[in-house]
Order: C-alpha cells, then structure tokens, then sequence
C-alpha cells in the first residue's frame, strides 16, 4: 500500500530539510522505490543529489498506513509489533550501530526523526559504497561470509545488556507471536513453547542479535569477500545460535543442511572464538560455545513454532528443522 498523501508529503519535507541539513543545500530527488515495507507501511527508495553524486536510503514509515498483511495476519498484536520494530531500528542506529567496524558493517545512520508518530531513516546507500551484489542462493563462500559477520557482530556485542532495544531479539520469539501460538494444533511443541522460550532466555551467555539474518539482508561487494547487513528492526537480546539457525535456513535446502550444517556450525564457532579474543577477552569462548551448542536444537524448535502457528506449509519446515526440534523436546 501506498503512503497516503497527506504521510507523504510530510515525510518527504522532513526528508529533505534533513538531507539539505546534511549535504549543506543541496536538493535531492526519489529516483527509485527499491521495496515496499512488509504489510503495507511504507516504503524504502533511493533519493539522489540532483547536483552532484550523492544519494542515501531512505526508509518511510506511516504508521497508519500498514495492516495488510499477505497471509491475513491482520491483528492489533502485529499492528503494535510493526511500530515498535521501527522504533527498535532506530534505536540501534542511534545507540549501538557505531560499535560495528567492517567486519559486521552496517550502513551508516545520517538521520532519523525523533518525534512519535511517521518514523523516518536516511541511511547510507550501501550500492554507492561497494555493496551492490544481492544474492537469491548461497554459495559455501556467501554462507561462510555470512557467518563471519554474525559471528563479529555476536562478540562485539557479548554480554551487551541491549539497553534501549528490544529485550528479545528476532521477529518470532514467543511474546510478541500470542496470534500463531493460539493458532497452533495442541502437541508438544505448542504444550513446551514457553519451556523453550524460557531456556533461550535464560541462557547465560547472551549477546544482540540481528533479529532477521536472512541471505535477503546482506549486501555483499563485487569479490564476495566482504558483506553489510541491513533491516535491523528486531534487534535485540539474544543467544547467538538463534541468528545462526536463522541464517543457515534461509541459505540452505533441506539435503544441504543435513550434509553441511554441522560443518558451517563449527566454522561460526572458530569465528567467534576468534573474534570474542579480539573483543570481549574477559568472556569465556569455551563456556559460550558449549552452552550455545547445547542450545542450537532449542533455537530450531523455536522458529519451527513460530512457522507451525504461522504458516504450517513453509519450506522452511522440512525433516531438518523436525529432527532438531524434536530433540529440543526430548531434552526439555
């Protein structure tokens, strides 16, 4: 759904006194609505200098705007969520993003509003910088990318207490999804859901975590050798195992996850070993490890409640994602 124009005139004028702020008079002009948000909220377009070289990202939200969900999850719940992940990302631009170096980049934050009501981000336009390549599939060298960002991001981050964002990170974890519990067919999945939650919880390693580390939200530059993530509106807390589930099974089909996962689970682990040595050498790698490693089939059960109450027929739920969550109930 389209901003409405009322919303968009008023976005595009704090925009532009922003970017004229910023960029010392100079106008800039939308040249390209790059997405949509998610149910109808607003949209993400790329605004380029009409006098000069520049252009940034810019992110609109109407809060009045969404509630269109494409699988008819259409709930004052989901509503409330939505605005409060933006709120959330723009926290994380404000308090946390400038922590990151290159090795978890994330676009640079040029402005943000902070008044209630339309939200708005300028953000740097990561093409310009280097990072145009997308990619729909991974290869082993995109996936280990991937996981090298996660696990820099994971240790600088170790032991944050997540101030100012969300207390639980991702988009899925249990509070905020009461709609696809309730929906849920009696089982043991649904009966132990907030067993599962609460032992992810209450792990004693803790970090942020992106919240929605899907291959869709890293942009890579033309070698593959480097990467940026984007869409940080559920940022939060969390054991790092639940961003590396999440990951490897938007990179990953079913066969490919029985043949490589535990192979890319001990490269992430290597990583961050690595990069927790670098950062955080007050916090024990050994003990992170063996309590995330331990926690890697409660973090599959728990996406895989989310998506039986969600949508039951996703791709995403295969033998895999069966096999672990059943051993996370065999533990419990």
């Amino acid at each position: 759904m389209k901003l409405s124009d009322d919303m968009q005139e008023e976005l595009e004028n704090a925009v532009q006194n922003a970017l004229t702020n910023i960029f010392e008079g100079s106008h800039f002009s939308k040249t390209e609505v790059i997405q949509n948000l998610w149910s109808g909220y607003g949209e993400i377009a790329r605004y380029s200098q009409e006098r000069g070289d520049n252009s940034v990202i810019v992110k609109m939200v109407d809060p009045n705007a969404g509630g269109h969900h494409p699988r008819g999850w259409n709930t004052n719940t989901s509503h409330q969520r939505k605005l409060s992940s933006y709120v959330n990302e723009q926290n994380f631009y404000r308090y946390y993003a400038g922590s990151t170096n290159r090795r978890c980049r994330v676009p640079d934050c040029l402005a943000y509003n902070t008044e209630t009501g339309a939200n708005w981000l300028v953000m740097e336009d990561l093409d310009r910088a280097g990072f145009e390549e997308r990619r729909e599939y991974a290869s082993s060298k995109i996936v280990e990318r991937g996981l090298e960002w996660l696990a820099h991001f994971h240790a600088i981050f170790a032991q944050s207490d997540g101030e100012h964002l969300w207390p639980i990170g991702t988009y899925w974890h249990l509070k905020t999804r009461p709609d696809e519990w309730r929906r849920m067919e009696s089982g043991a999945l649904k009966t132990h859901a907030k067993n599962i939650d609460q032992i992810l919880n209450s792990a004693n390693y803790q970090t942020l975590v992106h919240g929605d580390a899907k291959l869709a939200n890293f942009c890579f530059d033309r070698s593959f050798e480097y990467l940026a993530a984007v869409d940080f509106q559920y940022v939060g807390r969390g054991v790092g195992i639940k961003d590396v589930v999440y990951f490897l099974g938007s990179c990953l089909s079913e066969q490919a996850l029985f043949e490589q996962a535990d192979k890319l689970l001990d490269y992430y682990f290597s990583e961050l070993g690595e990069a927790l040595g670098q950062y955080q050498t007050s916090v024990n790698a050994i003990e992170l490890e063996q309590e995330w490693r331990y926690l890697l089939p409660f973090a599959w059960a728990d996406f895989e409640r989310f998506l039986v109450g969600w949508a039951p027929e996703h791709f995403k739920r295969h033998r895999y994602s069966i096999m672990q969550t059943e051993k996370a109930l065999d533990l419990i």
